[in-house]
């Protein structure tokens, strides 16, 4: 069971009955605010902190504990913040300082200096914020009485972020074939993905891939095309290109399983021993979690299996995506988003038709795919692009609205939407920032779920949602260029 240890500070002046009952408070609190984010990690309840020891053993037992995925700090009283230097100086795991207290209200006909010493957050936040920024700490601050739902909401969503920052530790990411060629958007530092987020990016020949394919049985695809009818419409006569996709997943499921692997890319320019580029069967594996990137975007694929774990049970779609073309109509620009194939039919707001049509590109058999219209709604698209000395994640906030005609002719799923704050505005600073044709796509998630996480991996973060101005965005990105230079 993963765990978030809740962390409360204290001095040893204060004597001993103080000291017994903020440990009795803070007990009290983690056990409530278990109850509150148990199902994302426990939280787990530490002794009070009296000394700087003590604030240092703490701090590096959550650091060595591999179950721990981030701590929340609470000072109950005034806690000098020279003991928490080295403490603060050896933690690893992403914190979330909860400037909160006991007490909701204070009694105002009792209130008297016991009380005061020791409902002392309003004092001891204040000088453990210091020491926090002193050290140039990265944290979250919550602030507000810790039974609010605001509140609540706040530490749900930093769990999120932490539980979703603790899965890319070792997470793995097949490579079927390499990058498309003459592509510079999608390739990326597989090394320094592995450094800065713990991703273990690798290539596999495709190979690998078809030789478990030749091993799948007939009663194998036979259980896959249930799954499949089971879930979406048959839409189609040619049952054995069907077939094929099933017997594809099938392979694709035991691969992943034997490797570990939690996000894969393949590309058409490589698909020696497939008879089809892998359609529905990429498209049901996202569905099931599993990240995906075309054409060897590893970063996507990466990127949207952890972003898919940070949304865990919220409500809300998830998944790759890629810009194609735009409806250019004044006033109401809409863009087309869609792939040649694989849609995660997470997206899918009408019952997803299987349906077999000409690729067009790679040379390869017609292959079986999901189609549907998209959903509507509030959401995201993420990049993230490799800058050659750090990596960047470009946020839009989108609108995903009902297209306005059918598209008869066009035989992928799809998605529409309308960028914030404008077209104009928003497609221009996207292209500014350097964000790429792919992208991952969530109605589940916020911009500010992706500010959580970048700041919890110190990931260079640009958004654009519906205050950005463009003259300002310019300037942010020459200001992130210029520190960029200077940390060389």
């Amino acid at each position: 069971m993963k765990t978030i240890w809740f962390i409360t500070g204290s001095q040893d002046l204060y004597g001993e009955a103080t000291l017994a009952q903020a440990e009795k408070d803070s007990k009290e609190m983690a056990e409530f605010l278990n109850g509150r984010l148990g199902d994302i990690a426990e939280v787990k309840h530490t002794p009070i902190v009296r000394t700087a020891a003590g604030a240092e053993e703490l701090c590096v037992g959550a650091s060595a504990d591999k179950d721990c995925i981030a701590v929340i700090m609470w000072m109950h009283t005034f806690s000098p913040a020279k003991m928490w230097i080295r403490a603060l100086k050896a933690l690893k795991k992403p914190m979330l300082h909860l400037h909160t207290q006991y007490n909701e209200k204070l009694p105002y006909n009792t209130i008297d200096m016991d009380f005061m010493n020791l409902n002392q957050s309003a004092h001891g936040d204040r000088e453990f914020g210091f020491i926090c920024t002193r050290l140039g700490i990265r944290r979250e601050v919550a602030a507000g009485y810790y039974r609010h739902e605001a509140v609540i909401a706040k530490l749900r969503r930093f769990a999120y972020a932490a539980a979703a920052a603790d899965f890319c530790k070792g997470m793995r990411v097949a490579m079927f074939g390499n990058n498309m060629r003459d592509v510079a958007v999608t390739d990326g530092d597989r090394v320094e993905s592995e450094i800065k987020f713990g991703w273990n990016v690798n290539y596999y020949g495709i190979g690998d891939l078809v030789s478990i394919a030749d091993s799948i049985t007939e009663a194998e695809i036979d259980a896959k095309m249930k799954e499949y009818t089971d879930k979406y419409e048959m839409d189609t006569d040619n049952l054995a290109a069907v077939r094929e996709q099933a017997k594809y997943e099938a392979a694709l499921d035991k691969f992943l399983a034997k490797e570990n692997i939690s996000a894969f890319t393949d590309t058409f320019q490589d698909l020696h021993g497939l008879k089809q580029l892998p359609g529905i069967a990429a498209q049901n594996l996202m569905a099931k979690g599993i990240g995906f990137g075309p054409e060897g975007d590893y970063k996507t694929a990466a990127l949207g299996a952890v972003m898919q774990k940070m949304t865990a049970d919220r409500p809300g779609a998830t998944g790759f995506m890629e810009d194609y073309t735009y409806d250019l109509t004044e006033g109401c620009e809409l863009e087309l988003a869609a792939h040649m194939l694989e849609v995660s039919p997470v997206f899918a707001g009408t019952k997803p038709k299987i349906q077999v049509h000409p690729l067009g590109i790679g040379g390869k058999e017609d292959p079986a795919r999901l189609v549907f219209d998209g959903i509507e709604g509030e959401g995201i698209a993420v990049s993230m692009i490799d800058m050659g000395d750090r990596f960047r994640l470009v946020c839009a906030e989108i609108e995903l609205v009902k297209q306005p005609e059918p598209m008869p002719e066009l035989p992928v799923a799809r998605l529409m939407w309308k960028i914030k704050p404008d077209f104009a505005t928003g497609a221009a600073a996207w292209i500014y920032a350097g964000g790429a044709h792919h992208a991952v796509v969530s109605t589940a998630l916020t911009s500010e779920d992706i500010r959580l996480f970048a700041k919890m991996t110190g990931t260079e973060l640009v958004i654009i949602d519906g205050k950005t101005d463009l003259n300002s965005f310019e300037q942010q990105l020459e200001m992130l260029d210029t520190l960029a230079k200077l940390r060389k």
